[in-house]
């Protein structure tokens, strides 16, 4: 499965490519939502993992961009923040996301969102990543 991990924080992103290629995830990472969306035009991900306040492109402008387009829409995202779940909640964008997960993340729990948020079967299949 292929998994975009956008963040600004160098560290973050290293952690969740390491911790998610160990247990055999396809991962790419993007340093901004600008970064991400170029990716996301030529690769084809099952998820993305996005930080909420990036320069450039913040995470609620990168995924209402996504949820915009036909093409990308049906792909989940994960919405980490700093900021506090509940707060995150207030946003009017919340419902774009497909749950929202809290910094520092707890491996565990990201394991499991993932499992939750993709489809068995697709565990299982072999996809070439681009770029």
């Amino acid at each position: 499965m292929n998994i975009l991990v956008v963040d600004d924080n160098k560290l973050v992103r290293d952690s969740l490519f390491n911790e998610l290629t160990q247990v055999g995830y396809n991962v790419e990472c993007a340093v901004n939502g600008l970064d991400a969306l170029e990716k996301v035009k030529s690769n084809s991900y099952h998820l993305c993992i996005v930080d909420h306040l990036m320069p450039l492109m913040n995470g609620v402008q990168l995924t209402k961009n996504l949820k915009q387009n036909e093409q990308y829409k049906a792909i989940p995202i994960i919405f980490m923040t700093t900021q506090g779940s509940d707060a995150v909640k207030l946003l009017p964008e919340c419902q774009l996301f497909s749950s929202v997960i809290n910094k520092p993340i707890e491996h565990d729990q990201l394991l499991t969102l993932i499992a939750q948020l993709i489809p068995v079967k697709l565990s299982n299949d072999a996809f070439a990543v681009h770029g």
